[in-house]
């Protein structure tokens, strides 16, 4: 099986489509999957820009609208997770994974999910560590803290990939796990990048969460992006033990390496996507654990048996089988006949799809549940306060030379 790996979309689909194209005609081979590490911005018209944290001078439709709307259909079927600069408020309607668009599919905010016989699992977001132990508390329209807590990772989602036990071929994040450079040409990676050197020795360039789940899950490979450059490293667990091929890369522009054809040992194709049972199971058993306030996560209430479940959707998937819902359209898209549409829907939308997967494992759908008043952070174990983050200091970005006037601009993250 060929996928191309691909680092930060920013939205130019058109670009990054028509560059595998060519590359299949030039090289005369079939890409059977495209892989996105984030930052792949699925905008679909003006109202999810407001949930997108860049500045608004940088907001843009880019062309991912096209591909929503239907006027075009991805040439390559497409995996991504979310990184943090995306149209949350989308995102958020297809938690548990889904159907952004025809052939183009979301991992959610954690996943695992097969294509064929290769088995791909992902978290999205960035580790932020004064929010990874608050639950899912943000609610659409995001004040300016929420827009970008909304995808700072959380423990409860990386603690259900914790408990996946089958082999992982292919791993997904948007930010580096910490101290991956230890693994790889740190000097050239100076070279490129001098500025990461501090972060590095005080070991706080990446995600703690990541490195946690290299160390747990193992897999074949683990694919990043996020820093805007490209870098590969070797991680062999234990003496003896299996070994890791890391891959970051960088984002979609002339001259920058953006893109990696990675051959994966596979049955023969064609390829279809399917859901995880292992990953199903999971998600059954912690669901009612699902914290959406600012408290942490009680993992004590998920009491269901993970053998028992494992076996409630061995069942249903051999009733049903194993591919996901069809994509539904859930908004208006972009007119680019018209200046401003002002028949977008407020709050939460409902997915059809995220309703779907609930209904056939059985589960309470919670992504709007408002009966929880807010917790604010004044009870022991709790966090910060709402006012107390100074997110000019928590969320500065590491950029590019050549993003300097991104980085000036207010609140900016890579």
């Amino acid at each position: 099986m060929k996928i191309a790996v691909e680092g930060c979309m920013h939205g130019d689909l058109d670009n990054v489509y028509a560059t595998l194209l060519h590359l299949q005609e030039a090289e005369k081979m079939k890409i059977d999957l495209l892989i996105c590490c984030g930052d792949f911005q699925a905008v679909r018209n003006e109202k999810d820009l407001e949930s997108l944290n860049v500045p608004p001078k940088y907001r843009s439709m880019n062309s991912f609208w096209k591909y929503y709307s239907g006027e075009k259909v991805a040439p390559i079927p497409t995996i991504f997770i979310g990184g943090n600069h995306e149209a949350s408020n989308y995102l958020w309607e297809l938690y548990y994974g889904g159907w952004v668009a025809p052939q183009i599919y979301f991992l959610g905010f954690a996943g695992v999910i097969k294509f064929g016989n290769v088995r791909i699992g992902g978290l999205s977001g960035i580790y932020k560590r004064h929010h990874y132990y608050s639950g899912h508390y943000e609610k659409i329209p995001y004040n300016e803290q929420e827009i970008r807590s909304i995808y700072h990772v959380r423990e409860y989602d990386v603690h259900k990939l914790m408990q996946v036990e089958e082999p992982i071929d292919i791993f997904l994040s948007h930010d580096w796990p910490v101290g991956i450079t230890d693994y790889g040409n740190l000097k050239n990676l100076l070279r490129q990048k001098p500025f990461f050197e501090e972060e590095i020795l005080e070991g706080t360039l990446g995600s703690q969460a990541a490195a946690e789940l290299l160390g747990k899950l193992r897999p074949s490979y683990w694919f990043s992006a996020h820093l805007h450059c490209k870098f590969s490293a070797l991680v062999q667990h234990g003496e003896g033990g299996p070994s890791t091929k890391f891959l970051a890369l960088d984002k979609c522009l002339p001259g920058r390496k953006f893109l990696q054809i990675v051959d994966i040992e596979s049955e023969p194709g064609p390829y279809e996507l399917h859901y995880d049972e292992e990953w199903l199971a999971i998600t059954r058993k912690f669901n009612s654990a699902f914290p959406l306030t600012r408290t942490r996560a009680n993992f004590s209430d998920a009491k269901l048996d993970i053998q028992v479940c494992r076996e409630f959707v061995e069942n249903k998937l051999q009733t049903r089988g194993g591919k996901p819902f069809e994509f539904v359209q859930t908004a208006p898209c972009h007119n680019p006949s018209q200046f401003v549409a002002n028949d977008f829907p407020s709050g939460h939308c409902r997915n059809p799809q995220t309703e779907a997967l609930l209904q056939f494992l059985e589960l309470q759908y919670l992504l709007d549940n408002t009966a929880e008043l807010e917790e604010l952070s004044q009870s022991p174990g709790s966090f910060f306060s709402k006012g107390s983050l100074d997110y000019d200091t928590e969320d500065i970005p590491i950029d590019d030379v050549d993003d300097v006037e991104l980085k000036q601009a207010d609140d900016v993250e890579t």
